[in-house]
Formats: C-alpha cells, structure tokens, sequence
C-alpha cells in the first residue's frame, strides 16, 4: 500500500502553527498518517529534543521588556537568546510579552519557580515548556536571565 503524501495546504498549516521546517512537517505528517494533532505532538516532541541539544549555548543578546497591568502591577523582564537576529524576531517578542503577562498574574518567586508554574494561557503546559516551543521556532538557546515584579 503506498503511502498518501500530506497536501501542501497542510504542511504550510502545520509549519505557520510550530514554526518548524517544510521537510519536518511533511515528515511528520507522513509519520501520524496525515493526522494534524498527532503531528503536531511529534514535531513538539523533536523539536524538545533540539531544545536539549542547545541548552548549553550562551544567551548573550536580549531585551528587557517592560509590562503594566491596570496600573497595579508593572514587570521587568531580561530575556536572553544567542543572537541579535532571533531577539529582533517575533516568536521572540511575542514569548516576552506572554512571559511578562504570566509574570504579573502568577506572581513566582524567582526564575527556577517560573520555569515550573503551569502557564497561565495553558496550563497543560508548564513555561519551561512554551519556551522549548519557541527555542524549537527560532533555532536557538533562550533563557530568561532575571525579572523584577512590583504591585502597587
């Protein structure tokens, strides 16, 4: 029986929704038999395994993003990545704002205690997590170096 190649409809939706390569979603949905949810579990899951291998690579270009929530409670966030480029981009920006937000309504101690908190817009996943995803997007080691919560 030969195997049905995935349309490219569905390839571009899979790639515009992990950010992954052309060749890592048509395989991947080769692999979950055209199946979009699995495929996206099995780019996640290889995806995960790239985030492991640049864990040890220095974090020497950021942003410090700033946030306000009703003018109640403000936030400093100092989000690293290894080049200007990927700092410019926007997984990058948009990972600092949602990582501010979270920041301001979930209130961690510290940056260890953050990494482990389910993520407030989804808590089946854990922040450490949705930074993965956006490492896995952008190619690159990103940890967030500090932050800074007030509340008035």
């Amino acid at each position: 029986m030969a195997e049905t190649q995935p349309s490219t409809e569905l390839v571009q939706k899979l790639r515009s929704a992990t950010g992954a390569g052309v060749m890592d979603c048509h395989k991947a949905l080769r692999e979950a038999g055209g199946d979009f949810e699995k495929a996206v579990l099995i780019i996640r899951e290889k995806g995960m395994l790239k985030v492991e291998k640049r864990a040890g690579r220095e974090t020497g270009a950021g942003l410090v993003h700033a946030y306000v929530h009703n003018e109640r409670i403000g936030v400093l966030l100092d989000l690293r990545a290894e080049t200007d480029f990927v700092v410019r981009s926007e997984p990058f920006r948009e990972l600092a704002h949602a990582l501010a937000m979270h920041i301001a309504a979930a209130a961690p101690a510290d940056v260890t205690e953050l990494l482990a908190q389910p993520y407030v817009r989804d808590e089946s996943r854990t922040v450490q997590q949705v930074i993965g995803e956006v490492i896995a997007k952008v190619g690159e080691n990103v940890t967030i170096n500090e932050f800074a919560r007030l509340e008035a």
